[in-house]
């Protein structure tokens, strides 16, 4: 564990709609300007968390949040904006400032990465990473870490939302 984690909350989900529904819960509490990581490896559940943290953010077509893989970013409208990226096809930190990383991590939106572990420490500006594993066929363990005081006060209104 890097030396920003302060704070964490594991989560066990039995199921994709456990999944959503703790995206849901983080995509409640952010902001415009919030940046969430995804990792895990390939069929954790990322896009499926990120559907329920577009349902959270109050995105009206969840089912357009897709991966973006073949596009890199697809933005989608809700009472915050999101916009989701996918880096799996980028090589290294200069294409994700190729795509414009300065617009993709402004204060105007929330930018959710997949596969944001591919880049060093600190390229990603997140306030908190997700980290997602495979427990079983349909069970997944889903790890939520603070990067940074942001980072702490959403671990919290998840943990909160929870009831633990």
């Amino acid at each position: 564990m890097s030396e920003w984690a302060m704070s964490t909350l594991s989560v066990k989900s039995e199921g994709v709609e456990e999944t959503v529904s703790l995206g849901r819960l983080l995509g409640e509490a952010l902001n415009p300007g919030d940046v969430v990581a995804l990792v895990g490896p390939l069929g954790a559940g990322k896009t499926y968390f990120a559907k329920g943290v577009a349902q959270g953010l109050g995105v009206e077509d969840t089912g357009a949040v897709v991966s973006p893989s073949f596009v890199l970013v697809r933005e989608h409208r809700g009472r915050v904006h999101l916009r989701h990226v996918d880096a799996y096809r980028l090589k290294h930190a200069g294409e994700l400032v190729e795509l414009g990383a300065e617009e993709l991590f402004d204060e105007s939106a929330v930018a959710l990465v997949e596969w944001a572990d591919r880049f060093p420490e600190g390229t990603i500006p997140a306030a908190i990473e997700v980290q997602l594993a495979h427990a079983g066929v349909s069970r997944r363990e889903i790890t939520l870490v603070a990067r940074g005081s942001r980072g702490e006060e959403l671990v919290k209104a998840v943990r909160s939302g929870l009831g633990r």
